[in-house]
């Protein structure tokens, strides 16, 4: 079995180039067969975003690059490779010593040296890397080719002020796919197209496990998960689920239309509208409360306004919203709203009172001592109406239950939502038990069509990893002021909805038309009798005071190229506003 970086650096670089889910489930698989305890522990961390070195932070690297190389050269380079990581790999100057004799190997392989000989007290501020298994050799400050846990463990326990001379050293004496898994690692900042829940997937692939078992235990595992990979290798027990408040893994719903849904009884059936929100899952238990995503990421620290209001012994499946409590019930805001809270590590008092959290709940997984997972859901949802009714108001209600008798009245009411945030309806089998994953025929989601608009293409953008060399990153817009003198305003961006085949176009055409360019932005010529008109799908529109155009897309996405129609035809922004009225 081999660790270090080079096998990590090689899994992150096929990573990046692997679309296949399967396939990068056979990469992660094949890594953690091949790799050593701890260093496939801390591999799976930096992975999941879970592994945190507090000394290592974005602008020391930053720092360090400006100290070795020019800054307009590392300005340009920036703007045109996309991925600090990848940037610095390329462009980091090397060793500026000649390599000296490792004291650990004996051998004259690379070392990462602060001019100091074994018996010597190092400079003041130098930092030493060892092997944490051993005593450290006065000095040494070993290969930085080496374990994983060597590197997270003595990083972990340097200082800020030290850490910059030892990420130096470290960075001297790697190759460039070293220097870029070694920043991967310790800065977090993967990129690599793969999800926490695919790793546990991963995870239980390698282990022959219900990954649902893994998911239950995982926010009670400690880094590098000994005991979790001793389990999975058969060499141990089950750990125990030692976290309060875990992680349930989620049920999903398949979408369907009315052709489905013909061969199933609408009496069988219970229906919820379907909000426009994130899906959550609130749990408390033993005096600790967590609000999980619905991958199983623990998003609690953004909303601990909510968190104060969760007093009870339960866990509850609902979706987080933002909204206000006016005359006895929760006026719900829109998504762009609830975006303000999300992914920040501290909100403000500020954020709180003007965005503040609430859970409208569609299931009760767990009260007090019972599972009730297993029970039918008509069973659980009687359960939660009561559970519910003792909870504050202004952060919990009751997702209603939408009367219906026929497939028939389901389509018509799924465009026709009493409120703009919602997205479509849910249709939920009476005796269906809360089963993880998604099974066919319980649950189904019937959504609304997607809003349409025809855009122009302003300006295009370099992707990252595979896309790296493509300009498939889209901000478009629509015509304003007047019709004899119309002017172009962004009103989103897109970065998927066409084919490979369709990319290799769109880039032909950025790159033919490129009038523009702002490091690894260009602006495309974009007139009313020349341009490129995008066929945008959406699924909702928020009003925006962030954005000169003043309206924000929720999920906009390419869903056709209009090469046929002229750029002038394509909507205004009054179009879009209408929308909002």
């Amino acid at each position: 079995m081999a660790g270090g970086m080079k096998p990590f650096a090689e899994l992150l670089d096929r990573l990046v180039l692997t679309p296949s889910r399967n396939a990068k489930l056979r990469l992660l698989v094949d890594y953690v067969a091949a790799t050593p305890d701890p260093d496939r522990g801390y591999a799976i961390a930096a992975i999941t975003r879970d592994l945190d070195i507090p000394s290592v932070k974005p602008a020391m690297i930053r720092a360090l690059v400006a100290e070795r190389v020019d800054p307009v050269l590392f300005g340009y380079s920036y703007d045109f490779v996309g991925d600090l990581a990848e940037t610095v790999s390329l462009i980091w100057p090397g060793e500026r010593e000649p390599p000296s004799p490792s004291p650990l190997r004996g051998g004259s392989t690379r070392s990462v040296g602060v001019g100091v000989s074994d018996g010597e007290e190092p400079p003041p501020g130098s930092a030493r890397l060892r092997d944490p298994h051993r005593p450290p050799l006065k000095g040494e400050v070993k290969d930085a080719d080496l374990s994983l846990a060597t590197i997270v463990e003595t990083l972990q326990k340097t200082s800020r002020s030290d850490a910059p001379k030892l990420v130096a050293a470290m960075l001297d004496a790697l190759d460039p796919p070293g220097r870029y898994a070694l920043l991967k690692l310790i800065t977090g900042g993967m990129r690599v197209g793969v999800s926490s829940r695919l790793v546990k997937q991963a995870l239980a692939d390698y282990g022959q496990k219900d990954v649902t078992e893994i998911e239950e235990l995982w926010h009670g595992l400690q880094i590098p998960y000994a005991d979790l990979f001793a389990w999975l290798d058969g060499t141990g027990p089950k750990p125990e689920s030692a976290a309060a408040a875990p992680f349930r893994p989620v049920m999903l719903a398949n979408p369907t239309d009315l052709d489905e849904l013909a061969r199933y009884d609408p009496a069988d059936y219970l229906a919820e509208w379907k909000w426009d929100g994130i899906r959550v899952q609130a749990t408390a238990e033993r005096g600790v409360a967590r609000i999980y995503s619905r991958t199983g990421d623990d998003i609690s620290h953004a909303f601990p306004d909510l968190l104060a209001a969760m007093d009870f012994d339960g866990a509850i499946d609902g979706e987080l919203l933002v909204g206000h409590y006016e005359d006895g019930a929760i006026r719900v805001g829109a998504f762009g709203d609830l975006q303000q809270r999300l992914n920040r590590k501290t909100v403000s008092a500020k954020q709180q009172a003007k965005f503040p959290a609430l859970v409208r709940a569609y299931d009760l997984l767990q009260e007090g001592e019972d599972d009730l997972r297993p029970l039918p859901f008509e069973a659980r949802r009687a359960r939660l109406e009561a559970f519910v009714a003792d909870l504050p108001a202004d952060r919990f209600d009751l997702s209603a239950l939408v009367p219906f008798s026929t497939w028939d009245e389901i389509g018509r009411m799924r465009n026709a939502a009493p409120e703009p945030v919602i997205e479509g309806l849910m249709l939920k089998r009476r005796d269906s038990a809360y089963v993880p994953g998604r099974p066919k025929g319980p649950w189904f989601k019937y959504k609304r069509d997607p809003f349409l608009i025809d855009a122009v293409l302003m300006y295009a953008q370099r992707g990252h990893g595979k896309r790296s060399s493509f300009y498939s990153d889209y901000t478009f817009g629509v015509w304003t002021g007047a019709a004899d003198d119309p002017a172009l305003v962004p009103v989103g961006k897109a970065y998927f909805g066409f084919t490979d085949a369709e990319l290799r176009q769109i880039d032909k055409y950025v790159r033919d038309n490129t009038i523009e360019r702002f490091g690894p932005v260009r602006s495309v010529r974009a007139e009313p009798d020349h341009g490129l008109v995008l066929e945008v799908a959406f699924e909702g529109l928020n009003r925006s005071a962030r954005h000169k155009s003043g309206v924000a897309m929720r999920f906009p996405r390419i869903a056709r190229l209009r090469w046929d129609k002229p750029p002038h035809e394509a909507d205004r922004l009054e179009t879009l506003e209408a929308m909002l009225d």
